[in-house]
């Protein structure tokens, strides 16, 4: 019964979510496009990464000439996984924690795993605010916690909290997406925040870390920027799909061969300093092109690597936490992996 309701409950939620989009959507200035040429949907996030460095530089638009490139920005996963049901997104830039619960029930969003933008390290952390009284995760029990709900945060927040032996329970636990949170912590309303880069380092500058992602990332739940996109688009473009591929490789290979460029483009992404971005860029971790390719992360065609099951543990945490009724099993999460034609694809 309990889970009968809780699925009601989320189709409900969906379907709002889903019709706020539409009547969102009909704002939308599409008047420089050339109506003649079919639009590529791109969902991106304003977190350092080799996804603001394509934006940044045009890269897309100068690979794929016969497309229009539109991009919007999302706050979070969450509105990304709404914005993939109402089908209203190609690709995007989206936590490893949304993507495992968009491909678990009751979502079950078609959509696959075709890059890893990121490891989170100190990027994505958990700050206590100056004066509470909390210095370690433990002390969170009974206190105003915010993180933005099924964010790669939320998980890791989750993760955090079994590891210091409290539930959510434990905690006043509210959804709040990264700019709101900084709001309000400012007002003094909320006490902590698990959330990320560029919001964390303005609640660095009145907090304290209590832990972040690389910690639990070695304690064995790692988080992950994701680039997703559509089975039905990559069914029908896949050559678009390896352009999208090359560019988010060469932003990748960019971030190590030329850290000094890498950052003026996610400067001018975030409104920020080159010296900030940079500083931003250096706490996360990005892979190697060997690396993104070995059995570690993506794998290859017809070998999903670890990353499938990266996303089957995710599912399962949250399953036993109660956000999501169950987790698929394993296959589920390795057909999601979009492999084709790598490590070839990233070398062209």
């Amino acid at each position: 019964m309990i889970i009968n309701n809780f699925r009601r409950l989320v189709a409900i939620l969906s379907a709002v979510l889903v019709a706020a989009l539409a009547l969102a959507g009909c704002s939308v200035d599409r008047s420089g496009e050339d109506k003649s040429k079919p639009t590529i949907r791109l969902a991106y996030q304003s977190f350092p990464s080799g996804d603001l460095i394509v934006k940044n530089n045009k890269w897309l638009e100068e690979a794929l000439p016969d497309f229009n490139i539109k991009w919007t920005k999302f706050d979070s996963g969450a509105d990304i996984n709404t914005a993939f049901v109402a089908k209203e997104v190609d690709f995007a830039a989206i936590g490893s924690s949304p993507v495992a619960r968009g491909l678990s029930a009751p979502l079950n969003i078609p959509y696959q795993v075709a890059f890893v933008l990121d490891v989170a390290g100190d990027n994505e952390a958990l700050v206590a605010r100056n004066g509470t009284g909390i210095n370690t995760v433990a002390d969170l029990r009974g206190k105003r916690v915010a993180t933005a709900f099924a964010s790669t945060a939320h998980y890791s927040l989750l993760a955090a909290l079994a590891q210091a032996g409290l539930t959510v329970k434990d905690v006043n636990l509210i959804d709040l997406q990264p700019q709101a949170s900084l709001a309000a912590w400012q007002r003094g309303d909320i006490d902590a925040v698990y959330t990320w880069l560029p919001t964390l380092d303005e609640l660095r500058k009145d907090g304290k870390t209590l832990i972040a992602s690389r910690e639990l990332a070695t304690a064995g739940k790692p988080t992950l920027d994701l680039g997703v996109v559509s089975s039905a688009f990559a069914e029908k473009n896949p050559d678009a799909v390896d352009a999208w591929r090359k560019v988010q490789a060469r932003a990748l290979e960019l971030i190590k061969s030329d850290p000094k460029a890498a950052a003026e483009a996610v400067a001018a992404q975030l409104g920020t300093t080159p010296e900030d971005a940079a500083n931003q860029l250096k706490q996360g971790t990005y892979l190697t092109l060997a690396e993104l390719t070995s059995p570690t992360w993506l794998g290859t065609e017809n070998a999903p690597g670890n990353v499938a099951q990266n996303l089957q543990s995710a599912a399962q945490f949250l399953a036993d936490q109660q956000q999501i009724p169950s987790a698929p099993a394993l296959d589920v999460f390795q057909k999601a992996i979009y492999t084709r034609g790598l490590p070839d694809v990233l070398k062209q």
